[in-house]
């Protein structure tokens, strides 16, 4: 789930954060311009873990600024096709499910990838919402966002930044998370709570 990743960055360093210690206000800078945000194929930026080298610090004349080539390691978030994960229920709608792990909330569980028979009951207070059921024999199993839902790691994108978006759109997720839970021991740990395991003789 989580990665050591070796990145090189050149980047100026404004002339406020000079009177720092450098290593200081390098890597207050190199925060500000990394956490939280997605690197494709490597990840969310999590945290910076050390800086292996400082180059540079040049001024060039009438900026102010210092120019720095900085080799970093951070730590990156890119969750692998298979994982199983544990997150919490965020939006329940006809299309499946919206989870977060608090840190990330881009994590889409579609309906197709759900244990069949399931079906969605809309809220009749709530447009757009409601909840899944898993009908399993006669008594149906409800995903009421109580309890933390497993899921497997179906795959893990990439999107295109689009040029414009429509003012209703939902804001752009630069990593996409798709999960499964059609599978023993997946959906809402409850729904496993009181199974019995049997050992194979």
């Amino acid at each position: 789930m989580f990665y050591l990743s070796r990145l090189e960055h050149t980047f100026r360093l404004p002339p406020s954060l000079l009177s720092l210690p450098r290593e200081e206000a390098v890597k207050g800078e190199l925060e500000r311009l990394f956490l939280d945000k997605v690197i494709a194929t490597l990840g969310l930026c999590v945290s910076i873990y050390d800086i292996r080298a400082i180059k540079g610090g040049f001024i060039c004349p009438g900026d102010g600024a210092a120019t720095y080539t900085v080799v970093f390691r951070m730590i990156m978030f890119r969750p692998f096709v298979g994982e199983i994960i544990g997150a919490k229920l965020k939006e329940s709608n006809a299309t499946g499910l919206r989870l977060s792990l608090g840190f990330f909330d881009d994590i889409y569980i579609p309906g197709q990838l759900f244990p069949s028979p399931s079906r969605f009951k809309p809220d009749p207070n709530k447009k757009d919402k409601g909840t899944w059921e898993w009908e399993y024999g006669e008594e149906p199993f409800i995903i009421d966002g109580i309890d933390e839902i497993m899921f497997r790691v179906h795959s893990v994108s990439y999107p295109p930044i689009p040029l414009e978006q429509p003012e209703e759109a939902k804001p752009f997720a630069p990593m996409v998370i798709t999960g499964s839970i059609d599978d023993d021991g997946l959906g809402p740990v409850s729904w496993w709570a009181g199974a019995e395991q049997t050992d194979e003789p």
